[in-house]
């Protein structure tokens, strides 16, 4: 069984409907928040990384969040928030996929995803922003 840091609690109120992925309400009972920016598939020297390759893109996104998540002394167990932007949401799926090797699936983050139309890197077909709460 997979636990959760005892200062955040999941919750899913019985009157809405079990979410698929994420959760939410999540609450923070102390500790320090992070805020981490919006990272699409750019690699350490700002190539990106999969062009016109969605699941390439998003392997590379969480895999600069989980560095940027190292450079604070944590894992994808202390995130409580994930903002999502697709500029298609049919690859929703494969998102999900992917997510769902990095994140606490037992007690995921609350989620936001939203399609839009361009985002500020050309060829990115993703970016993801993280809030993080560690323990005091």
């Amino acid at each position: 069984m997979t636990t959760h840091p005892t200062h955040l609690q999941f919750i899913n109120p019985p009157s809405l409907f079990t979410p698929p992925g994420f959760t939410h309400v999540v609450e923070i009972t102390g500790g320090r928040t992070v805020y981490i920016a919006g990272q699409v598939a750019r690699d350490q020297s700002f190539c990106i990384v999969g062009k016109g390759d969605f699941r390439a893109q998003a392997e590379q996104v969480f895999e600069n969040l989980k560095t940027s998540l190292a450079a604070v002394g944590t894992d994808f167990m202390h995130v409580v928030k994930l903002n999502i932007y697709l500029v298609d949401m049919t690859q929703l799926p494969i998102l999900a996929e992917v997510r769902d090797r990095y994140v606490n699936t037992q007690y995921p983050p609350a989620s936001t995803a939203v399609e839009v139309r361009k985002l500020a890197i050309d060829a990115s077909l993703l970016e993801i922003e993280a809030v993080v709460s560690l323990p005091a």
